[in-house]
């Protein structure tokens, strides 16, 4: 396992120091007030095979889950979860999506909403999969999702069920460094 870089202010960075980087800043978009979707364009290239993307600082109108979508698309998304209540031990096990129009993909209310989503393979053109973790009103949900059309993509679509709108807070884009 390589030892993490340690940069000193004022520091003449290398190449190599710099290659040594895992995770790139790709693109960020601030999020409108009471807006019913957020379109991410030009997030996906042929610079990385996988990406994280995160929305944070944001809320919804009402509890409802955060729906993903990949631009263009919206058929063949297949997704399931694992959840646990804050309130109970208990985990809720078997929730998901088969064969709709987006992936579930977080979730949020009036006070937070949260989305830290990993899409693998997005512009590669063949099935795209994603990993999911975040909070769902008073519950940790975790999970996982295919879309099955080979295709290529640059961009997503992100927004809450039930018609929710989302107010606030900034999407992150990050490329894996391949």
């Amino acid at each position: 396992m390589a030892t993490p870089p340690d940069f000193s202010p004022g520091q003449v960075l290398t190449a190599a120091h710099m290659d040594a980087v895992g995770l790139w800043l790709v693109k960020t978009q601030a999020v409108g007030s009471g807006v019913a979707s957020v379109t991410v364009t030009g997030a996906f290239s042929a610079d990385y095979d996988n990406y994280r993307i995160t929305w944070s600082g944001g809320t919804l109108s009402s509890n409802q889950v955060m729906l993903f979508q990949l631009s263009g698309s919206t058929v063949n998304y297949y997704t399931s979860w694992a959840g646990a209540f804050y309130t109970g031990a208990a985990i809720t096990t078997g929730l998901g999506f088969n064969n709709t129009s987006s992936w579930g993909a977080g979730g949020g209310d009036a006070t937070t909403a949260a989305v830290n989503i990993d899409v693998l393979g997005p512009y590669l053109t063949k099935a795209t999969n994603m990993r999911f973790s975040g909070d769902f009103v008073d519950a940790t949900i975790s999970g996982a999702g295919r879309h099955t059309p080979a295709s290529s993509f640059t961009g997503f679509v992100l927004f809450g069920a039930g018609g929710a709108t989302m107010t606030g807070g900034t999407i992150r884009v990050y490329g894996y460094r391949n």
